[in-house]
């Protein structure tokens, strides 16, 4: 297999937009070489199979959406309290739906993990490292919140997603906004008067 880590990408992306596009029957090395404009017969040099090619497209969606440091600290700047969850929540889901191709390509791959053992294995580790990791950022962050709220809004907020990403005028979008704002609302505590511990 050949190890250039720019071109393998550019084909792990290319095998994205195909599985969002077509669905998890129409990916094939071929049709990755045409959505990657590379000579055919590239991904057959890059992937051991087609199911090596699943599970890496189900890693790069991640990979792809992860906040860079600098993101990650802007996002905390000012009070830790229950309005800044609303705005991480809104720019979560917002740079979610901006890579809609990402996301539909992930529930392509959700359903096929239940006819392949294989795949299904690598999407539970990597969505559960994500929640895990998600849980610690919110602890070390001193936002409100336990870990079960960041477990209820994963859940909450992906099927929002969903809707907006597949059906978009059952939630359209004021309507979607206000059920975010809501759900952040209703699973964090009121925070507490100003003045009696809270934090910086």
């Amino acid at each position: 297999m050949r190890q250039n880590p720019a071109r393998r990408a550019a084909l792990v992306d290319a095998a994205i937009e195909v599985l969002a596009r077509e669905g998890a029957r129409g990916l094939t090395f071929r049709a990755v070489d045409v959505e990657a404009a590379v000579p055919n017969g590239t991904a057959s040099n890059y992937f051991a199979n087609r199911d090596d090619l699943l599970t890496q497209a189900g890693a790069r969606f991640y990979e792809r959406l992860q906040p860079d440091a600098t993101t990650l600290a802007r996002a905390l700047e000012g009070p830790r309290d229950r309005d800044r969850v609303t705005r991480l929540m809104h720019e979560l889901v917002g740079r979610i739906t901006d890579f809609r191709s990402g996301y539909l390509a992930l529930l392509e791959l959700r359903l096929e993990a239940t006819r392949r053992p294989e795949l299904r294995a690598v999407l539970t580790r990597q969505i559960r490292a994500d929640v895990e990791a998600n849980i610690a950022y919110h602890r070390e962050s001193g936002l409100p919140g336990d870990d079960t709220t960041v477990v209820l809004l994963y859940m909450t907020l992906n099927w929002l997603i969903v809707e907006r990403l597949t059906l978009p005028d059952v939630f359209p979008g004021q309507q979607l906004h206000d059920l975010i704002t809501d759900a952040v609302e209703r699973l964090l505590p009121p925070d507490p008067p100003h003045g009696s511990g809270d934090r910086p």
